[in-house]
């Protein structure tokens, strides 16, 4: 079995040659390691191998990591699962960016209980683009709303968009749903200076959601191997 250090060399060659294959730079796209599940020691082993952005859904299993893993400074926490209201005040005190933003409710408490010490909270519209009601995130049509809402807060920052989209039935369904999250977010960017970021592709379809413009992938498998069943 490759060591993890190795499987996080792996990806990166991914990365690099799906951008390779749609004429773009590697450092266009952003790596985030989902860590959910994973313990703090696999963490350490990929930020001593030079990564830096990780990804959690869960709040107490995260915040219990951040405490392990308190000195490395560089460390930049991304906050990618649902959100509770009675969450907020702790990710907004313990996160650098969070990806999962669907309601003006929730943007206003992370706003709130940001504190003026801190830099403000990089935030992300989580869209639901194929509306799976399974899945959390506004529908297209409600992305200029809650990003104009967002704009106006102090204590946050908007930098796009992230999305799930279904597990697609043909390459062709997969291609639409990661074309209009492209229109999206072009569509996001002329409008908001700070807009840089779509965060769309997995370890699955890392290279379709590269070639369709995503500037961050959220990888856990291919890094970390497969979740383990409580």
């Amino acid at each position: 079995m490759n060591s993890i250090v190795e499987r996080l060399k792996e990806v990166r060659c991914q990365i690099e040659n799906a951008c390779q294959q749609c004429n773009r730079s590697p450092d266009s796209v952003q790596l985030l390691a989902v860590s959910k599940t994973k313990p703090a020691t696999a963490i350490r082993q990929l930020y001593q191998a030079g990564q830096r952005a990780f990804g959690e859904n869960y709040l107490q299993e995260a915040l219990t990591k951040q405490q392990e893993l308190s000195d490395l400074e560089a460390i930049c926490w991304h906050f990618i699962g649902p959100i509770q209201s009675n969450k907020t005040r702790d990710i907004a005190a313990h996160f650098d960016w969070v990806q999962s933003i669907d309601r003006a409710k929730i943007a206003r408490r992370l706003n709130e209980q940001r504190t003026a010490e801190l830099q403000p909270l990089q935030v992300l519209i989580q869209v639901n683009i194929d509306d799976e009601s399974s899945k959390s995130g506004v529908g297209p049509e409600q992305v200029a709303e809650l990003a104009k809402y967002i704009a106006d807060l102090p204590q946050l920052t908007l930098r796009g968009l992230m999305t799930i989209p279904a597990v697609a039935s043909s390459a062709t369904a997969q291609a639409e749903s990661f074309a209009q999250m492209q229109r999206l977010f072009s569509e996001l960017a002329s409008q908001y200076s700070t807009v840089d970021t779509l965060s769309m592709g997995m370890s699955n379809d890392l290279a379709p959601a590269i070639a369709a413009g995503s500037t961050m992938v959220r990888v856990g498998t291919s890094l970390f191997g497969a979740r383990e069943k409580n």
